[in-house]
Formats: C-alpha cells, sequence, structure tokens
C-alpha cells in the first residue's frame, strides 16, 4: 500500500461561498488513516504516523465493510456523547494498547470512524483526483448504515456560512470549507482546505511542569510553547484541567524526558520558572484559552486563562510549526 501523510487545513479568515466549495462538520477527534490491504489486515495510522490499530478494536469490522477491498481512508475517530463528538472521552482511549482493557472500553466507550476522503483503492493512488470524485468513490467503497457499525461518510453542504451558525448553535467543534476540484496533497498544509473552529483549542509542547503547592512532587501546572524557527516560545502555565487521574499520568509521560536546563528560546518569567522541572519539548497537549495576549507569533505573549485538554501522540512538535515554516505552504 502507498505511503501516505494526512494533508492538512489552513486555518481561514472567512468562510468562503461560491459553487466551487464545499463543507463539511469538523470533527473533534483524533485524524486517522485506515490502511486496509485488501487480504483482511487493518492498519490504523495517527497523523504523526504511529500505529494505533490496537487502541480501537471495534474498528475492525471496515475489512468487511469495504468488501475486502485494498484501500486508504482519510478519517477522524471520535468519542460520541449525547450525540457529539468529547474529545476529552476519546483522550481515555487514545494511548491504550492492551487487547483485554481495549476491547472493555470499546465496549464502554466504542468509537466512530468519521470517513471523509479515499486516497488509494485497489492498490492505487487516487489523490490526483478532484474532491468530488474521491468523495463519490469513498461512498462506493464503504459500506454504511448497517446494525451496529462504527463508521459513517459524513454529508458535505453548500452553504458555508449556514454551517458554520448551525454547528455554533449545536455545540460542535467548527466547520472545513474544502475546494471541489482540487487534489489530495499528502503531508502538506493547503488553503484548497480552510478550517473554522468554534473554540479557541490549539496545541502546544510542554517544556517543564511544576508540582502543586505545599511541597508535594505532585503536578499541578505545564510550562508550554509554541514552535517557530527561532525555537520554542514560552505561552504559559497551565493548571486547569491537570487534576484527578489526568495528573498522575502526565507526571509519568513527563518524569522520563527531565533535563537541566530550559528548552525555551525566550526568557521564563521567574514567577513561572521558580520550582519547574524542565524537560525535553516533545510532547504536545491540547490546550483551550479565551485568546492569547500580545502578538501569537511574538515572544512574550501569552493564553488567557488557559485550560488542559488532553496528550497529543498523534502531533509531533514539526506539525505545529507556523504555515510558513512547513512544506508546501500556501500550495
Amino acid at each position: 500500500m502507498p505511503d501516505l501523510r494526512p494533508m492538512l487545513a489552513t486555518r481561514g479568515d472567512h468562510v468562503p461561498t461560491g459553487v466551487e466549495w464545499l463543507h463539511e462538520v469538523k470533527w473533534d477527534g483524533m485524524r486517522v488513516l485506515a490502511h486496509l490491504d485488501g487480504a483482511g489486515g487493518l492498519r490504523l495510522e495517527s497523523r504523526a504516523g504511529n500505529v494505533v490499530t490496537a487502541a480501537y478494536p471495534e474498528l475492525a469490522g471496515l475489512v468487511d465493510a469495504t468488501a475486502g477491498r485494498a484501500a486508504v481512508l482519510d478519517g477522524e475517530v471520535v468519542a460520541m456523547v449525547d450525540g457529539r463528538p468529547s474529545f476529552s472521552v476519546l483522550a481515555e482511549r487514545i494511548h491504550e494498547r492492551k487487547p483485554a482493557r481495549a476491547a472493555a472500553l470499546a465496549a464502554a466507550r466504542p468509537v466512530t470512524f468519521v470517513a471523509f476522503d479515499l486516497l488509494a483503492l485497489d492498490g492505487r493512488e487516487v489523490v490526483e483526483r478532484p474532491l468530488e470524485r474521491r468523495r463519490r468513490r469513498l461512498e462506493g467503497v464503504l459500506e454504511v448504515g448497517g446494525e451496529g457499525d462504527h463508521w459513517l461518510v459524513p454529508p458535505t453542504y453548500a452553504d458555508g456560512p449556514g454551517l458554520l451558525d448551525a454547528t455554533r448553535e449545536q455545540g460542535l467543534e467548527g466547520i472545513v470549507s474544502k475546494r471541489r476540484g482540487t487534489a489530495y496533497r499528502p503531508g502538506l498544509r493547503s488553503r484548497d482546505w480552510l478550517k473554522f473552529p468554534h473554540r479557541r483549542r490549539d496545541s502546544y509542547v510542554i517544556g517543564g511542569w511544576r508540582p502543586e503547592t505545599g511541597g508535594r512532587e505532585r503536578i499541578g501546572a505545564v510550562l508550554v510553547g509554541v514552535p517557530t524557527p527561532a525555537g520554542l516560545l514560552y505561552r504559559g502555565r497551565v493548571g486547569s484541567g491537570i487534576g484527578g487521574r489526568v495528573g498522575p499520568g502526565l507526571q509519568a509521560a513527563l518524569e522520563p524526558l527531565a533535563r537541566s536546563t530550559s528548552p525555551f528560546a525566550d526568557e521564563v518569567p521567574r514567577i513561572d520558572a521558580a520550582g519547574t522541572h524542565w524537560v525535553e519539548p516533545t510532547l504536545v497537549v491540547d490546550v483551550e484559552a479565551l485568546g492569547i495576549n500580545g502578538d501569537p507569533a511574538a515572544s512574550g505573549a501569552r493564553l488567557r486563562q488557559p485550560a488542559y485538554r488532553g496528550l497529543r501522540s498523534d502531533v509531533t512538535p514539526d506539525d505545529l510549526l507556523p504555515d510558513d515554516a512547513l512544506p508546501g505552504a500556501g500550495a
């Protein structure tokens, strides 16, 4: 099967209109490529290229749903709660690889694979074909609607501004607008796909962690930054959302990454640096905030009222580099 990487969307300024655009719901989940080898094998790969098949045993039925054909499907793994995707529920499953535990979680909190593109079929890439043709082939290849299905092909819409309003009212993450006649550009970020999220949730890299107040060596906050060509720029301290069972797991992931010096390229304020355990900047987390004070691209900008939303094993720090620092930027 071809070696492919997901195409990435660029954050848009305004929702485009016109017949050359189609619009989809933006799903609050984990980007996954489903590789079906045509001989009964299924491999699920995250955006970072990690194999995550064991985490989602309920998706094994994709083999039968595609009639055993060799194919590569692009989509999002989501966990539905009351009819809406919940990334916090999905986060409990992302890192699970033990078969028994994964099966128990699949029974209790099943996921859905939302397939929105077809990249290869019967061993041949179809990425150069226009988006509309790929979507039609996808709808013909993936059988949906059966009892107990854990996959679907979502509808597309012609009215982007209307869909944006509807998803806001329904509490969904947002929309993605795509040019109908364009090819799929594996691994590249393009303005042929524009994303419009309602909530300001972004990914950041952890550069250190601070213990809880009171002298306990239990994690109370993380220090996060944004990668740039000049290095990791500090964006603030995030403590909200790390309590309960989240903290110990995050701390266990950070402790092996300990280092003696700050990984940030700019100066961390003394009040934040005091007592911080510095770590190698390799772990990516999602953070929600009310915005950023200052120029988002400059040193000194800070997140406003940030809250931790989960560890992203499917994203690497390189994935967070600015659009103009990525291959194919502006394509």
